[in-house]
């Protein structure tokens, strides 16, 4: 590995999310009543509103075969043209909206969000909203990395509060291969380097797809080691309609965790917020600590807390959708008062009763329309 750039030890610390019960909200109460009295905005499992995803872009520099297959989202595909994404003041008024009615995290995705014109003067704006108790939003950001070296440290000094990076491999091949593009490791490495030299907490997300990187699972724990940043091995997900997704390239949770616990043995740690959909993970050693996202082995949908607007403003209750619950950009440009905004948000959460993974034997024979991920984030 004396190839690829050494990594700057930073060890972070778990921003803490604070608890919050499950009591439900009634279709007729008002969002300031709501809050007023304390109540939890909560679905129809009484699942808490209480982490807001936004797509930034549709946009990627990279074409990894799970999330946005090249033969798909090649020269001809029709993005969205700039006039019918959320503006960064429409944006920005959305969560405000959310943060009113309980959430707490707010995390920029995309596409790539680095490739959205403004994205540090989004960070923060948003950075700049407080809850009904005066406490600051946990701002973060998911990557690719491969712009993040020349942005980590604006992005800081804006307000982000961590960032995840997604880094399928170390060797270049297979890493090239898994984006399909002609991006190198040595690129995200830098990008990971300078958000720790920024002082930005940072997560790694690896899918792992059996027969194309799942030879990688132990250089990547490795390389990880000891560097006070968490890997987090995800589960490859039938998300969307045109990944090609098969269960026999699945590698599931239990086996990844048994081959390194093999080499360096792991303890079990508790979740370290509400909603926290990673299994954790200590090296016994002390040399840090792993995560597991297993969607598809381990289901978590009864604890998923998540709401999703997409680029150009629309709320979706589920990575799996098929169709969007609500129009939020039809609100905004229709002249809507914030109050309506709330209602809408309201009566989306409170119906939703999604659970897919907990039903994907069921319904994986039948046709469906999936949204894609890049468009509604991941």
């Amino acid at each position: 590995m004396s190839n690829l750039p050494a990594l700057v030890t930073y060890m972070h610390d778990v921003i803490p999310i604070q608890s919050i019960s499950s009591s439900p909200v009634s279709s007729g109460e008002s969002v300031q009543r709501s809050l007023m009295h304390g109540v939890v905005l909560s679905d129809a499992m009484r699942r808490p509103m209480q982490d807001l995803r936004i797509s930034v872009t549709d946009r990627c520099n990279l074409r990894c075969t799970y999330c946005m297959p090249r033969e798909i989202f090649d020269q001809n595909h029709a993005f969205l043209p700039r006039s019918e994404l959320l503006t960064l003041e429409e944006i920005v008024r959305v969560a405000a909206s959310f943060v009113r009615l309980g959430v707490r995290k707010i995390r920029l995705t995309g596409g790539e969000p680095l490739m959205r014109r403004g994205i540090e003067q989004l960070v923060e704006k948003l950075s700049a909203l407080r809850t009904n108790t005066g406490d600051a939003v946990d701002i973060a950001m998911t990557s690719n990395g491969v712009l993040l070296e020349a942005r980590a440290q604006a992005l800081k000094n804006a307000g982000l509060s961590r960032i995840t990076v997604s880094l399928d491999a170390l060797d270049e091949a297979i890493f090239q291969r898994m984006s399909d593009s002609h991006a190198s490791v040595n690129s995200v490495l830098a990008g990971i380097a300078a958000a720790q030299r920024a002082g930005l907490p940072v997560k790694i997300n690896m899918v792992v797809k059996r027969g194309v990187n799942d030879g990688e699972i132990m250089r990547m724990a490795e390389y990880f080691r000891n560097t006070g940043i968490v890997l987090r091995f995800v589960e490859y997900m039938d998300v969307g309609s045109t990944n090609g997704w098969v269960m026999d390239e699945v590698v599931p949770a239990r086996e990844i965790v048994e081959m390194i616990s093999a080499r360096y043995p792991l303890v079990p740690l508790v979740a370290s917020c509400t909603g926290e959909v990673a299994s954790r993970w200590a090296y016994a050693d002390g040399a840090g600590e792993i995560g597991q996202i297993a969607s598809v082995t381990q289901v978590f949908c009864h604890e998923c807390t998540r709401i999703r607007l997409s680029t150009d403003g629309k709320l979706y209750t589920c990575l799996f959708a098929e169709q969007s619950n609500a129009d939020l950009r039809a609100l905004l440009r229709g002249g809507r008062s914030d109050e309506d905004i709330g209602h809408a948000i309201e009566n989306c959460w409170q119906n939703r009763t999604d659970r897919y993974s907990e039903i994907r034997n069921e319904v994986a024979r039948l046709p469906r329309n999936k949204i894609e991920m890049s468009y509604i984030g991941g």
